[in-house]
C-alpha cells in the first residue's frame, strides 16, 4: 500500500540510534490449437514411453512482504477465515521461519515449481530489516530461492542506486559493511521493472522480463510496477525515472517473447485490487467471474493481451483468487496473498508441450495460510538471529509504555486509535513557537506500518515500547514540516481524501485532537467530507485564514494525492517524524501511568 518513503535514511538512523480452505477457479477459456488431441494427461504419458503431452508446472506466488522476517504482531499479523455457518476465524499468520516451511512443504512432489513474487519485498520494513538497509530480507528470499519478483513502489523508497545495490550486491555506501569479513551478495533472483525507463536514455532500469526454463518448458515472467508509483514516493526516490502504463508495457513485452518462442507468459503487477470480502477464502468470483473484486487491477486485467496466461498481482495487501476475463472475453486467473508473507498462492498452470503455450482450462489456483503452527526453517531462525544480536543495542531501548493494543495498521476503522497518537504527538511536538507554531497535524495512513502490541515481543515486558517497535510503527524517518496552508486549502485537502486519484480507495488521513468532521459514506467523491462540519477546536474554518499545518515531508511534497497539502508556505522543517513519536511516549507514560489508547472520536463516519 502506498505509504511515507524516505530519504537520507542512513544518516538519520545513525543519529537516532545514538540518541537513543481456499478459494479455487477453474478457468473456460479455450484450449490452444491441437490441445484436445492426443497426449492428454497432465504429466502421463500415452502408455508408449513418450514424453507426456502436458506437464503440470506448479506457481508459488506472495508479495508485499515488507521486510516482515519475524511474524508480524498483533492484528496486523492475522488473517480472517469464514466458515460455512458464517463466523469469521482469526488466524495468526505468517514470518518467514513459517513462510520457508510452507513453500518447501508446497514444493515437495512437484518437479517444475517456480516461485514468484508482486513487489515490495523491502521497503517500510520493520527495524530488524531496515535498520541494515533491507539486506537481511534479500538474504532470506535468496534462502528462500525466490525465482523471480516484480519491483514495488517501496523499492524505490532509496532511490534507483540503492535498488539496483540491492539487485547487485556490495556494501552499503554510507554505513559499509554490517558483518566484519562479509560482503553483501545482492540478489539471486532478477527484479523485474518492464515500465521503468530511465529518462535520460529511454532505456529500461531493470530487466523487464525473464524466462524460466526446465527440460524443454520455458515460462516468461514480465514485471511492472504501478504508473503511479511517483505519486506515493518521494521525489529522491524517482528522481530522473519514468514510469509507464502497466498495460501497453505488458502488451509490448508479451509480443516480444512470443516472437522469441516463448507463448506461456505470466504477468506480475504491483498494483491491486478490493475483494468485498476481507476473508482470504473469499469467492470473489461469485455470482460470476471476477464479480467479488474492484479497483485499479480490473481494468488492467481486462487491458492485457490474452497471451499472458496468469496475472501475480498486489500493493493493496488484499486476498484475492479470482478470474477477471482478458481482452478476448475468456477468465484469467488474478491472484494476491495478502502481505506480510502471511498467505502464499498456488497456482497450477498446465503447460502444453507442442503448443509451448498454458492450457487454460486447467489453471487453479489458491492462497494458503502461512499458520505458525507448522515447524520453523532452522536457517530462517538463524539468520533472524544473527542480524536480531547487531539490532539489539538500539532495538532493545524503551520508549514508553502503554496498558492495550494501539491498533494502527490492524485497524480497518477511517479513524486508528494509532493515527491519532501518532498526530497528537506531531502536534505537541510542533506546536512551540520556535518549533513551527502547528495548530493541526495531519498523518498518511500509509504511513502507519503496524500496531502498537501490549505483548512483549522479546524479553522487555508487556506494555513496554522498544525502540524497535516503534522504529516498526514508523520506519521512514520522514523529517516533519510545518506550512502555512489557508483554511480553503485544508479544506480542499480533506476532499482530496475520497476525490480524484482517491476517489476509488479513500485514503484517510489521520488527525491531531481539536480537528473534527463528518465523513459521509453514502455521498460520492468528495462531496463525502461534509464541508460546513470541518471545525478546528469547536470553530468552523475559515477559508481566509491561515493555519499552520504540521505533516511529513512526503505530505507536505503533495504525495499520496494530496496536491493541496503541497501547496504550503513558509515551510519549516522539524525533527523526524519518529523522534516525535518517541518524545511522545515518553512523556505520556510510564511503567505506573500507561498510556491507554485514544478515543476515536475526531471523524463522525455516517455508512
Amino acid at each position: 500500500m502506498s505509504a511515507t518513503p524516505q530519504k537520507n535514511r542512513a544518516s538519520r538512523r545513525v543519529l537516532a540510534a545514538a540518541a537513543g480452505l481456499a478459494t479455487v477457479g477453474a478457468l473456460v477459456a479455450a484450449m490452444p490449437a491441437g490441445a484436445h488431441d492426443r497426449g492428454h494427461g497432465h504429466g502421463h504419458g500415452n502408455g508408449h514411453g513418450h514424453q507426456p503431452r502436458t506437464v503440470d508446472v506448479q506457481l508459488l506466488s506472495f508479495n508485499d512482504l515488507h521486510g516482515n522476517l519475524e511474524p508480524p504482531a498483533g492484528s496486523a499479523g492475522n488473517v480472517s477465515k469464514t466458515h460455512p455457518d458464517g463466523t469469521v476465524e482469526s488466524i495468526p499468520a505468517g514470518g518467514v521461519e513459517y513462510l520457508a516451511t510452507s513453500l518447501r512443504t508446497a514444493r515437495q512432489g512437484n518437479p517444475y515449481s517456480v516461485t514468484a513474487a508482486g513487489g515490495d519485498m523491502v521497503g517500510a520494513s520493520p527495524l530488524l530489516s531496515g535498520l541494515f538497509h533491507d539486506e537481511p530480507t534479500i538474504e532470506a528470499l535468496n534462502k528462500l530461492d525466490l525465482d523471480v519478483t516484480a519491483v514495488g513502489n517501496h523499492e524505490f523508497d532509496e532511490g534507483a542506486t540503492e535498488l539496483a545495490r540491492l539487485q547487485n550486491g556490495g556494501c552499503h555506501p554510507v554505513e559499509g559493511c554490517y558483518e566484519k569479513g562479509k560482503k553483501f551478495k545482492g540478489a539471486d533472483f532478477p527484479y523485474l521493472a518492464a515500465n521503468v525507463t530511465k529518462e535520460k536514455t529511454g532505456k529500461p532500469l531493470l530487466k523487464p522480463y525473464t524466462v524460466w526454463k526446465k527440460n524443454g518448458v520455458k515460462i516468461g515472467f514480465i514485471g511492472v510496477t504501478l504508473e503511479g508509483t511517483p505519486d506515493i514516493v518521494t521525489a529522491n526516490g524517482v528522481k530522473g525515472l519514468k514510469f509507464h502504463d502497466e498495460v501497453e508495457t505488458i502488451n509490448k513485452y508479451a509480443r516480444e517473447l512470443d516472437r522469441k518462442g516463448v507463448k506461456s507468459i505470466v504477468a506480475l503487477i504491483h498494483e491491486g485490487g478490493a475483494p468485498a470480502s476481507t476473508s482470504y477464502n473469499y469467492d470473489c468470483d461469485s455470482p460470476g467471474a471476477g464479480d467479488g473484486i474492484s479497483g485499479p487491477i480490473v481494468d488492467i486485467a481486462k487491458g492485457i493481451t490474452p497471451k499472458v496466461d496468469a496475472l501475480v498481482t498486489g500493493h493493496t495487501h488484499q486476498a484475492y483468487v479470482c478470474t477477471v476475463p482478458d481482452p478476448s472475453g475468456k477468465p484469467r486467473m488474478v491472484t494476491s496473498a495478502s502481505s506480510f508473507g502471511k498467505l502464499y498462492t498456488d497456482t497450477t498452470l498446465t503447460y502444453d508441450r507442442r503448443t509451448k503455450d498454458i492450457v487454460r482450462t486447467s489453471v487453479k489456483s489458491a492462497n494458503h495460510v502461512v499458520t505458525r503452527d507448522q515447524p520453523k526453517a532452522p536457517d530462517m531462525t538463524r539468520l533472524i538471529d544473527r542480524w536480531n544480536k547487531l539490532a539489539a543495542p538500539i532495538a532493545n531501548k524503551p520508549q514508553g509504555w502503554i496498558s492495550a493494543d494501539i491498533n494502527g495498521r490492524g485497524s480497518t476503522a477511517p479513524e486508528k486509535p494509532l493515527g491519532n497518537v501518532i498526530a497528537d504527538a506531531q502536534l505537541e511536538g510542533l506546536a512551540p513557537a520556535d518549533k513551527g507554531g502547528a495548530e493541526v497535524a495531519f498523518m498518511n495512513p500509509g504511513g502507519i506500518r503496524a500496531d502498537l502490541v501490549h505483548k512483549a515481543s522479546g524479553s522487555e515486558g508487556d506494555g513496554v515500547v522498544t525502540y524497535g517497535e516503534a522504529f516498526t510503527v514508523q520506519p521512514f524517518t520522514n523529517m516533519m514540516n510545518v506550512v502555512d496552508l489557508t483554511g480553503a486549502q485544508l479544506v480542499s485537502a480533506l476532499r482530496q481524501q475520497v476525490s480524484g486519484p482517491n476517489e476509488a480507495s479513500p485514503k484517510i488521513l489521520q488527525v491531531s485532537r481539536g480537528l473534527t468532521y463528518t465523513l459521509d459514506l453514502t455521498k460520492s467523491g468528495a462531496d463525502r467530507v461534509v464541508a460546513d462540519t470541518i471545525k478546528l477546536n469547536g470553530e468552523a474554518i475559515d477559508p481566509a485564514r491561515t493555519y499552520r499545518v504540521a505533516m511529513n515531508e512526503f505530505l507536505a511534497g503533495g504525495g499520496d494525492g494530496f496536491p493541496a497539502l503541497g501547496e504550503g508556505t513558509n515551510k519549516l522543517v522539524g525533527a523526524s517524524d519518529l523522534d516525535l513519536f518517541n518524545a511522545y511516549l515518553a512523556a505520556h507514560s510510564s511503567a505506573t501511568a500507561p498510556l491507554a489508547p485514544p478515543a476515536t472520536d475526531r471523524i463522525t463516519v455516517i455508512r
